[in-house]
């Protein structure tokens, strides 16, 4: 299986190599969001109570890395649209590579996209801005950000191959999206100390909030039981059912 596996990682990512421009795209809401929101994030830390311990690079910079991952790796399904229609899925599926291997030789190269536009946004935040991360914290961030890829894209693929259709694929996806977006404190922190108990609650619930909580911890060098456990146990859940499904899902096309 790890033979498939590297078999098709190394076909998808010669296909990502051939319009690096994409990697580019995926990278650039959130160095604008870096550019022109953290400004505004640096005055508001500064005088509002109530936010996360850290400065506001500490507190952007690892939750636009979640971001971006949430977002590319969430419409990675397209991609698999597009082969699906011209027939490579179905020759794919007739060979005796295993149906696991398919689904992770196109998430780790999902993954290692993500890893790469992750870690020029970091060097960006560390060069330009006064971010201040110790590299451990920064590396574990990244792993963070990794799984929570192979997370996104393992669903992502599950959810295209069961809608098989372009134009419910991205209404489905901005449906679930948007909301976990805003509930996720990604731009602004949701703590007791700004939003009302309701708005708090709900985040809560929110398995990504815990995910972004873990990214700011790792950056401020918090790397503690109380400050990375939640988080990290609510990935690798997150990652078991969406790999799961994204599996289950090739194996049922199969038959």
């Amino acid at each position: 299986m790890l033979r498939d596996i590297w078999l098709i990682f190394r076909r998808d990512l010669a296909l990502s190599l051939r319009n690096p421009a994409w990697i580019l795209i995926g990278v650039m809401q959130p160095v604008l969001y870096l550019v022109l929101f953290g400004p505004l994030m640096d005055k508001i830390v500064t005088s509002t109570p109530g936010f996360p311990p850290g400065s506001s690079w500490t507190i952007l910079t690892p939750a636009l890395v979640i971001q971006l991952a949430l977002f590319s790796a969430s419409f990675a399904g397209f991609a698999l649209l597009a082969d699906f229609r011209s027939g490579v899925v179905e020759r794919l599926r007739v060979t005796p590579a295993s149906r696991t291997a398919l689904l992770l030789g196109k998430v780790l190269n999902n993954a290692l996209q993500t890893i790469v536009q992750t870690v020029v946004l970091t060097v960006l935040a560390l060069l330009f801005f006064d971010l201040a991360a110790p590299l451990g914290g920064v590396l574990l961030t990244l792993l963070i950000v990794a799984l929570l890829s192979v997370t996104l894209s393992s669903a992502s693929y599950a959810l295209a191959l069961t809608v098989k259709s372009e134009e419910s694929f991205p209404a489905l996806l901005n449906a679930v999206l948007m909301p976990v977006l805003l509930l996720s404190g990604i731009l602004v922190p949701i703590t007791t100390g700004l939003a009302p108990e309701w708005l708090y609650t709900i985040s809560r619930i929110n398995p990504f909030t815990h995910i972004v909580d873990a990214g700011r911890a790792g950056f401020r060098g918090d790397i503690t039981m109380d400050a990375m456990f939640t988080g990290s146990v609510v990935l690798v859940v997150l990652m078991a059912l969406a790999v799961f499904w994204g599996t289950h899902t090739f194996r049922k096309e199969n038959a």
